[in-house]
């Protein structure tokens, strides 16, 4: 087991997914690293580390690149385009990538929450999904989701992000997750 004061959480500190694994990761004396921008509305107010402009740019990704490997449109917007930037800053900052959401057939994880997974892969990340709708978890494999008993958060720099709408199921896999790995 991982003891609490040698690990960090990063995430973004949205509500749902990323408020849960925050409140978990404040409840064991985990420090939290919410990355965050100028105009951006959190729930968590734990950690905040606010991104400069300069700093979301080197974060940047073409949005149609982005809409390229995840299948689907993505508005333009700037506010979208930041949030995708800091979801970048979440998972090149964690060893290994916690998410809750859904997976897709064509392998790609249901809303903005996606691109975090496909940049994980990219990275060469260890990444794990807890699917909501399947009710288990998930680690990408070199081509693929494949169905796991219960990941542990095995690296002092792990990141937890996923959907808003996260349902008492998801809310389960993260305390459980926390208890299999982080020392009491």
């Amino acid at each position: 087991m991982l003891n609490p004061n040698e690990c960090i959480l990063f995430s973004g500190g949205a509500t749902g997914t990323e408020a849960a694994f925050g409140a978990l990761a404040e409840q064991y004396g985990i420090q939290e690293v919410n990355y965050s921008f100028e105009g951006h509305r959190i729930e968590r107010q734990r950690g905040i580390r606010m991104l400069t402009t300069e700093e979301l740019e080197l974060k940047d990704f073409s949005l149609t690149y982005v809409s390229k490997i995840m299948r689907r449109s993505y508005s333009r917007g700037p506010l979208f385009r930041r949030v995708l930037q800091s979801i970048g800053w979440q998972v090149s900052s964690g060893q290994e990538i916690f998410i809750v959401g859904i997976i897709q057939p064509d392998d790609t994880v249901k809303g903005g929450t996606g691109w975090g997974a496909e940049f994980a892969k990219i990275c060469n990340k260890p990444t794990y999904v807890f699917d909501q709708e399947k009710d288990a978890w998930f680690q990408w494999d070199k081509d693929q989701w494949n169905q796991i008993a219960e990941p542990l958060i095995t690296k002092r720099h792990f990141t937890g992000t996923g959907t808003r709408f996260l349902q008492e199921n998801g809310r389960q896999a993260i305390a459980a997750l926390y208890e299999r790995s982080i020392a009491p």
